[in-house]
């Protein structure tokens, strides 16, 4: 299958560099706006080709965006305006509601599913594209019935291949749970970030002491503000909920914490220890 990426950083990236592995693709074509991540992808050899948004419309039978959200919106629009029409358009951003209902009324509409792998690291660029990326992974697709069928059933075999497992729901589902298991916990990590900086001063001290839970709670604050920005900014009211309810048990481990109460704070944590249930499940799919 001819395959379209625009976007190679780590998901683009990694997506090319595993469905060529896979031999899913026969060829792939590649665009970014960074022109030294074109080439260097290429130099890599996780594209065939670096091409224009119209030779990747009029080369591939699949087109994938993997790009921030908000530039996601601005290329989609212009793609359906231009796609042939047995070629499909997908999209791997971690906000589904906005997208969704930008191109709700377009007559190509038919042409795009909304998707989201759940897999990635804190690292970009395409130097960070690793061939299992993917793997064992969960995909979410939105809106299935407003795309033509044989053209979701080429998106879902692309993630197929990919050895992720799909799972189906509408957009605003979507947008609700990654606000609760992704988006929240990158703001935590961006806000603990800042803390430390904030009141360390001494480089040195951090570095002797950090341990290892330190290092893994942290480790999503290196992620890029360039794509995480526009996702708080369009998922705003589901993080906000969330960080609202999680700025409350803040402040009720602080009272705790302020009135020596070891006993509420014990249990809490053994409440805590529940979710050890539900990722030993997940893990075991």
């Amino acid at each position: 299958m001819k395959i379209g990426v625009i976007g190679l950083g780590l998901i683009g990236g990694s997506l090319a560099m595993s469905l060529k592995k896979n031999g899913v693709a026969s060829n792939i074509i590649g665009m970014d706006a960074n022109e030294a991540n074109a080439a260097k992808a290429l130099e890599l050899g996780i594209i065939d080709g670096i091409g224009s948004l119209n030779d990747v419309l009029m080369d591939s039978e699949l087109i994938v965006l993997a790009i921030p959200v908000d530039k996601a919106r601005v290329v989609l629009a212009e793609a359906l305006d231009n796609i042939p029409s047995g070629t499909v358009i997908t999209d791997m951003g971690s906000t589904k509601a906005g997208i969704c209902k930008s191109v709700e009324n377009h007559p190509n509409r038919r042409n795009y599913v909304a998707s989201h792998p759940i897999a990635g690291t804190e690292h970009s660029g395409p130097e960070a594209a690793i061939s299992n990326l993917f793997d064992e992974k969960v995909a979410i697709i939105c809106d299935v019935d407003e795309v033509a069928i044989s053209l979701l059933s080429r998106v879902e075999a692309m993630y197929a291949s990919l050895n992720m497992r799909v799972v189906y729901m509408s957009p605003e589902e979507h947008d609700l749970h990654m606000a609760y298991v992704s988006h929240l916990s990158h703001i935590s990590s961006f806000a603990l970030s800042t803390t430390v900086l904030e009141k360390e001063k001494d480089e040195k001290t951090i570095f002797d002491l950090a341990g290892s839970g330190f290092e893994s709670t942290v480790r999503l604050a290196k992620s890029s503000p360039e794509m995480w920005g526009p996702i708080f900014r369009q998922n705003s009211k589901n993080v906000s909920e969330a960080l609202g309810t999680y700025i409350e048990h803040l402040t009720s481990i602080k009272e705790m914490m302020d009135n020596g109460d070891e006993t509420k704070m014990k249990g809490m944590m053994k409440d805590a220890n529940g979710i050890k249930k539900i990722l030993n499940g997940i893990n075991n799919k």
